[in-house]
């Protein structure tokens, strides 16, 4: 069989429920994706946001390892690209003869671009030169403007920093970048139909991130009496950390529930309006009459909270939403089995090995992530993972959190308040943090030794031992004992 080509549609912010079968949100070009292939159900990024977690799809490895850990595109970095010596699995396919395209966002690097990494670039956002936030110039325009202290609909009045809407009515024109990120794949798969050498076009899109604003049409897919508030909505966050709350009373909390209903169909809308992008896509690749051998890939770079704990957007908040992302493939010539789904622990780091199984590429790099070849043929692997590990530190406001998770429980060591845990099979929204339970205190003591291997693992430099830092309730050298 010749090498398969490999199509990526990467969206930003959409959390893995949306393109369950069995969700509200509308998606049939997805759904008829996972009849043709596989839905993998528990996917997960190792942080939630972009760049740390983009760097950990192209790399195979995490970010204590890769060196991206908060946003590259703002003077608050901590870093502004990977570290040396980090290698992209676009290196070893372009050294494998691959064309490969890239179109969209990057935020992997401000002092590398796709070019650097064996792509061809045609649009390439948030790379070298550009800045994310607001600048001292433009808050004096704002202290200018004739703000009103009245709220409207589905806005959060921010003084000082300008009204933020967290949803709204556009036009299709208006998405400028998915808009040109889908006509350049489109063109790219239009000029591939004859192409004999094996290609990669990936294809980075920007929604659904906030704010959700949607074209009508997409809009009009959903009933506002249909959208439910979330079980976990209910949660006063009283036993979880001060930052929580305080997003939730400061910000999110103005949001009426009518509002937050509002703004949950918003998104699910914009996970549609992405649908559509991706249909078309599909129907591009049909065209080049090369579907057969082409794996695609739909996924997203971290979730959003979306109503979860009257919470949205993503950051601390160790909850799931942020995290568990939507994964599904379809390779015609190379899945058995075809309508699958599997349920075992996926990271975003288990990609970068799996395109170099594609590839047949022989190489003996250090991933921190493992090969879904076996699924893809049906088969179990003999050492597969039955726990999963997250690695934060803040964007802007920097905030030192890790979290452990089983099928069982969650564990979250937040350094900058007190800690969580969660029995995840009777309290799968996460309401009642146990972490000071002693009846818990085994399961606690077990996870962090699970987190601190895993950072010896990884080379986590999150280890001081001085009086204000050494927080955690076991510390390091847990990691290299026994569990009476």
């Amino acid at each position: 069989m010749s090498k398969p080509n490999i199509l990526i549609m990467m969206t930003d912010h959409q959390r893995a429920d949306t393109s369950f079968t069995d969700h509200i949100s509308i998606t049939p070009n997805l759904d008829q994706l996972a009849k043709d292939g596989i839905r993998f159900t528990e996917t997960y990024c190792p942080s939630p946001h972009c760049c740390p977690s983009r760097a950990t799809f192209f790399s195979g490895l995490y970010p204590s390892q890769h060196g991206v850990w908060n946003n590259i595109c703002n003077a608050m970095a901590l870093s502004t690209g990977l570290n040396e010596g980090v290698r992209l699995w676009s290196e070893d396919l372009a050294e494998a003869d691959y064309q490969q395209h890239y179109i969209g966002k990057w935020h992997v690097s401000i002092e590398e671009s796709p070019k650097d990494h064996g792509w061809i670039e045609h649009t390439v956002t948030a790379k070298g030169g550009a800045h994310h936030g607001t600048r001292w110039d433009q808050y004096q325009e704002i202290a200018l403007r004739d703000e009103s202290n009245e709220r409207k609909e589905g806005e959060i009045l921010r003084p000082g920093y300008g009204t933020y809407k967290l949803y709204g009515t556009n036009k299709r024109e208006d998405h400028l970048h998915d808009e040109r990120v889908l006509s350049e794949t489109l063109e790219t798969l239009a000029q591939l139909k004859d192409e004999n050498q094996p290609w990669v076009v990936y294809s980075g899109f920007i929604g659904p991130h906030d704010p959700y604003a949607v074209p009508q049409e997409f809009l009009d897919l959903y009933d506002l009496d249909d959208i439910q508030l979330p079980e976990s909505y209910t949660d006063d966050l009283k036993d979880k950390p001060a930052l929580y709350k305080r997003m939730r009373q400061q910000l999110f909390g103005q949001l009426t529930e009518r509002e937050v209903r509002e703004a949950i169909l918003h998104f699910y809308a914009y996970c549609s309006y992405l649908d559509d992008c991706f249909g078309q896509i599909l129907t591009a690749l049909d065209k080049t009459g090369q579907t057969e051998n082409t794996l695609v890939l739909y996924c997203s770079d971290h979730g959003d909270y979306n109503g979860d704990h009257g919470l949205f957007a993503k950051g601390a908040p160790c909850f799931s939403g942020a995290y568990h992302i939507p994964t599904v493939i379809r390779w015609p010539k190379g899945i058995q089995s075809p309508g699958r789904e599997v349920d075992q622990f996926v990271s975003l780091a288990d990609f970068a090995p799996t395109f170099l199984d594609l590839a047949e590429v022989d190489e003996n790099h250090p991933y921190a992530g493992q090969s879904l070849m076996p699924f893809l043929k049906n088969e179990q692997p003999d050492h597969w993972r039955d726990t999963l590990f997250t690695q934060f530190n803040g964007v802007e406001l920097y905030y030192c959190q890790r979290s452990v998770f089983t099928k069982e429980y969650r564990y979250t060591f937040n350094g900058f308040d007190q800690d969580e845990l969660y029995d995840l099979r009777s309290d799968p929204n996460q309401m009642k943090n146990l972490a000071n339970n002693p009846a818990y205190e085994y399961i606690k003591q077990n996870l962090c030794k699970k987190m601190w291997q895993f950072a010896y693992e990884q080379g986590d430099a999150m280890i001081n031992p001085y009086i204000t830092v050494g927080l955690a309730p076991y510390g390091p050298a847990s990691a290299f004992t026994s569990i009476e």
